[in-house]
């Protein structure tokens, strides 16, 4: 598998995503996946907000999240099913102001598949909006796939047998996560302006249709359920106890 970031210039706000990728994108090749870092998808959305003080940020960080709780360092949130801190919302390279999560990253991928496969006149394409996020007790930041398309995001060995003849009954390989972790590697957390990277030869199986929800495990049924018991769920913005 080849990983290749794509160096381009700063993304302002408000502009056509489209045309950014395509202009320092000449050619995507048959089978390959296009990384998009959520970030520049949340500014071509115009996802941005001004707070003037600690406390209208804690309240925008609760507007976004479905559940959250305050802990030493920052907000531990569950936003778009997924666990991370402060609900995305980003203070780095963003010029003084936050930056949110993409309003609907599966959505967003979809989109931009369609209209890059017209574009480059390929049929078989993955489009993938990544994120850094923590691991607990692991220090660092990783990838993970906020939204993608056109590609499965699950490899399910479940049923299959392993080198001794002994059948799985959990296994399951998060694709969608392993790829943007690759990515987000090559691509950086810093200043080194890479927002795009293109990967090829993935052991990747691609599909028109995806299930957005495949990668999701009821929270009531996750083995990290006991984390989540001190959390609250939110109503609007007020915290209401689980």
């Amino acid at each position: 598998m080849i990983v290749k970031p794509i160096k381009t210039r700063v993304f302002k706000e408000g502009k056509n995503l489209f045309n950014f990728i395509t202009h320092y994108i000449k050619k995507l090749p048959e089978k390959s996946v296009l990384v998009v870092t959520s970030k520049i998808v949340a500014l071509a959305e115009n996802r941005t907000a001004m707070v003037k003080n600690h406390k209208e940020k804690e309240r925008l960080i609760i507007a976004e999240s479905q559940m959250a709780m305050p802990t030493k360092y920052v907000w531990l949130t569950i936003k778009d099913n997924m666990v991370m801190a402060s609900a995305g919302i980003d203070e780095s390279n963003a010029g003084g102001k936050l930056i949110l999560l993409p309003k609907d990253s599966f959505k967003s991928a979809h989109n931009l598949r369609l209209q890059l496969r017209k574009k480059y006149k390929i049929k078989n394409l993955g489009v993938l909006i990544t994120d850094g996020r923590t691991m607990p007790l692991r220090a660092g930041i990783t990838g993970v796939a906020l939204g993608y398309a056109g590609l499965k995001g699950i490899k399910n060995y479940i049923g299959t047998s392993d080198i001794f003849g002994k059948k799985f009954e959990f296994s399951k390989v998060d694709i969608a996560d392993s790829l943007a972790t690759a990515a987000v590697l090559v691509m950086g957390e810093g200043k080194e302006r890479q927002p795009l990277a293109i990967i090829k030869n993935a052991p990747i199986e691609f599909c028109e249709k995806i299930n957005a929800k495949e990668l999701h495990i009821d929270i009531r049924e996750d083995m990290y359920m006991p984390l989540f018991s001190k959390m609250s769920k939110q109503k609007g913005n007020t915290p209401i106890l689980p």
